[in-house]
């Protein structure tokens, strides 16, 4: 349910119409940090999907759940007439349905490799007990044996981003509609 009173005419766009209408700076940070992630991070495509898809999963983002970077972002991109140099999906092979059906099964799961498995557990972990994860030593020590200063630093805001604005969306109701780019996908 969309908790923001929308015109009936905006009603296939709860996001589009809080936008142009409501906190307009702001939405448009948000956008362009949604953007930045993936646009701009390195990070292997599966590693980044590990994490995003666990991040929708805890969010409850309908959408975030449904979204597949290697099929959608460039369509998320297309409104803007032009596809950036780079995006995460040219970031590798893309995963598969199982690897995506998984991904709550994570600490078991023979789909992930060592990476994947800790990228799913930092996203995890990041949005559901910071506190304990920021002091966690064991966990910081795996971390850094395979993932270098700048890869964790990528993955804590792709991580950050699709909690904060992934919630945002689920909270509001803007995740009960399918978004523009979804449809171009189609």
């Amino acid at each position: 349910m969309i908790r923001i009173s929308l015109p009936e005419s905006d009603g296939a766009d709860p996001y589009g119409y809080a936008s142009r209408t409501h906190a307009r700076e702001i939405m448009a940070a948000a956008s362009e940090f949604s953007k930045a992630v993936y646009q701009h991070s390195q990070l292997p495509l599966r590693e980044f999907e590990g994490a995003r898809s666990r991040i929708a999963q805890i969010n409850g983002c309908i959408i975030c759940q449904q979204f597949r970077a290697a099929r959608d972002v460039q369509a998320m991109f297309a409104a803007t007439g032009q596809r950036p140099e780079h995006l995460v999906s040219d970031n590798g092979p893309a995963p598969d349905e199982e690897f995506y059906a998984a991904v709550p099964e994570w600490r078991t799961s023979p789909v992930f490799n060592p990476r994947e498995r800790l990228a799913i557990e930092y996203a995890e972990r990041f949005a559901e007990e910071p506190k304990v994860l920021a002091d966690d030593e064991d966990f910081w020590t795996r971390a850094h044996a395979l993932y270098s200063d700048a890869e964790l630093v990528d993955l804590s805001h792709c991580v950050a981003a699709w909690i904060g604005l992934g919630r945002v969306a689920h909270v509001l109701g803007f995740d009960s509609v399918c978004l523009p780019f979804a449809e171009a996908a189609e």
